[in-house]
């Protein structure tokens, strides 16, 4: 029998498609409407893979597979940059576009292909789906590539596939297989991207902030892969192996990170950093501003856990105080994207750095604060912390920031979009800071009317939609190089579908809404 809810999350997935291409029709559009109905079957075969225990490696099991929502992100983004950048007349990021898109089609159409592989007995209807919406995307690459773009794209294929074997059997249970395709595709991306652009240094070409995004994010993940590896032969939680750590962490840090980021912007990384941090007055203002707020949100996890100790040792943080790191992350993203989000842009990078860094420490238990941190933070695990690492903090940073990071600054006059399209800086805060807190907060709190198969309530959906619209409302008053140009239908129903898979979606809504709703501005 089919789920309720996949089908309305499906079903969901399917009218933002329609949407994106009913104002954006060209030879993608058929790719995508073929890789969104052959993910559709196909991610019934992930599910019941999932359900008998037979995927090849171990997935978050509270969930289900979640292929056809996460299969049309990284296309659609792509399809919407190139429209985007064409109508800017950038050609190169224009390119840029069709590059991305057609490397998320034929990642997503990958990971189709080991479904229905190793589903038996063999789907004859599903595969031939698939081999059709396959051939589709083929030939259209075939027609719309150059042969270096080619080798580009099979080379992001081709890191997917070692970056999946490795860390899917290294980390079980803490991705579902959609989750795993965004995640893992997004570092293979960002990771091929930084193997080209440093072997094509000219002086003076590209902005640093965008070469510190991918130095960070590739350092962090193989600083992780090396320790992964050196403690399958070493205690983690031993002096000797702690200090070990910090020595190599150093090590890596300043012989292999710095230089290679020397040799991007032709600068020494770290005069850079800070003359860029320092640069003006309200840089300086806002630095101290967050660190107040990060101090208070320090604070909030030392409280929870002292109330613990005096009340329950099976004390778990509510869903109200989970969220209210929702509002703390709200403060701080919009006076950085009122009043600059270059240092809004760095400042995110440096925070996802810290976080990922933090969690090897106590993933790993490294002294002295690993057990302190394992101590501290489990009192905020909810079912999507099944796995051995604490990855839903990271999430939320990730989809406040990822709008901010992909915004298409290069295609933008001025630095802004026109329309709806100058809201996507703000995607991040309006569907998780604002839609997600609100509908929890609201549906746990007065919510009757359940949404059919869910534990969402109609109350909290109405609410976050409403609260989303007021957001944009007082967007429009304090952000002055924000203009709507009357787009407000579909600004509506931009925030009413993503507010509806919100309901729906059994993924990791932190990182897939602020995605949809910034595919839908653009």
């Amino acid at each position: 029998m089919l789920n309720k809810p996949v089908l309305a999350e499906s079903l969901i997935v399917f009218v933002i498609v329609l949407f994106v291409h009913a104002v954006v029709w060209d030879r993608y559009s058929w790719c995508t409407i073929a890789l969104a109905v052959q993910a559709f079957y196909v991610q019934f075969k992930w599910d019941r893979l999932l359900q008998l225990g037979g995927a090849v490696f171990q997935f978050r099991t509270a969930a289900n597979s979640g292929l056809l929502p996460a299969s049309m992100v990284i296309p659609l983004l792509g399809i919407v940059m190139k429209e985007r950048c064409k109508s800017a007349g950038i050609v190169y990021f224009e390119r840029f576009g069709i590059v991305v898109a057609s490397t998320g089609m034929l990642v997503a159409l990958f990971l189709s292909v080991i479904a229905v592989g190793i589903t038996k007995p063999v789907p004859t209807n599903t595969c031939i789906l698939t081999g059709v919406a396959g051939s589709i995307i083929i030939y259209t690459m075939k027609h719309s590539l150059t042969v270096s773009e080619v080798i580009e794209v099979l080379e992001v294929l081709l890191i997917f596939v070692y970056l999946s074997m490795i860390l899917l059997y290294l980390l079980p249970r803490c991705f579902t297989p959609g989750e795993a395709l965004l995640v893992l595709g997004g570092i293979s991306f960002v990771l091929n991207q930084l193997i080209k652009r440093s072997l094509n240094v000219i002086e003076g070409r590209g902005d640093p902030i965008d070469f510190f995004l991918l130095v960070a994010v590739v350092g962090v993940v193989l600083l992780g892969l090396f320790f992964t590896v050196l403690f399958i032969f070493m205690d983690s939680g031993t002096w000797i192996s702690s200090m070990f750590f910090h020595m190599m962490t150093a090590v890596l840090g300043l012989g292999v990170i710095m230089p290679w980021l020397y040799r991007l912007i032709q600068r020494n990384p770290l005069f850079w950093l800070l003359q860029f941090l320092f640069q003006t007055q309200t840089r300086v203002y806002l630095l101290v501003y967050w660190t107040v707020l990060a101090a208070s949100a320090c604070g909030v996890v030392f409280y929870q856990n002292a109330k613990r100790s005096s009340e329950s040792k099976k004390h778990q943080a509510s869903t109200i105080t989970r969220k209210y790191f929702h509002f703390i992350v709200v403060a701080t993203y919009v006076p950085g994207l009122i009043y600059d989000r270059q240092l809004l842009y760095v400042a995110a990078v440096l925070c996802l750095a810290v976080f990922i860094f933090l969690e090897y420490i106590r993933y790993f238990r490294i002294k002295p604060f690993g057990q302190t941190l394992r101590h501290l933070l489990c009192l905020f695990l909810d079912e999507r912390d099944s796995g051995p690492l604490i990855l839903t903090h990271i999430y939320l940073l990730l989809g406040m920031s990822l709008p901010v990071w992909l915004f298409p600054r290069s295609c933008a006059p001025k630095g802004t979009l026109s329309g709806a399209g100058a809201l996507v800086p703000y995607a991040g805060v309006l569907a998780v800071g604002v839609g997600d807190t609100i509908a929890s907060v609201f549906g746990s709190t007065m919510g009757e009317i359940k949404w059919p198969g869910t534990k969402k309530t109609f109350e909290g959906t109405m609410t976050a939609i409403f609260a989303q619209i007021i957001a944009v409302a007082l967007i429009l008053i304090f952000d002055s190089s924000v203009n709507l140009n009357s787009s407000y239908g579909w600004i509506l129903a931009s925030v009413s579908l993503v507010s509806l898979l919100e309901a729906y979606t059994t993924q990791i809504d932190n990182l897939l809404l602020p995605l949809y709703l910034q595919i839908m501005f653009m």
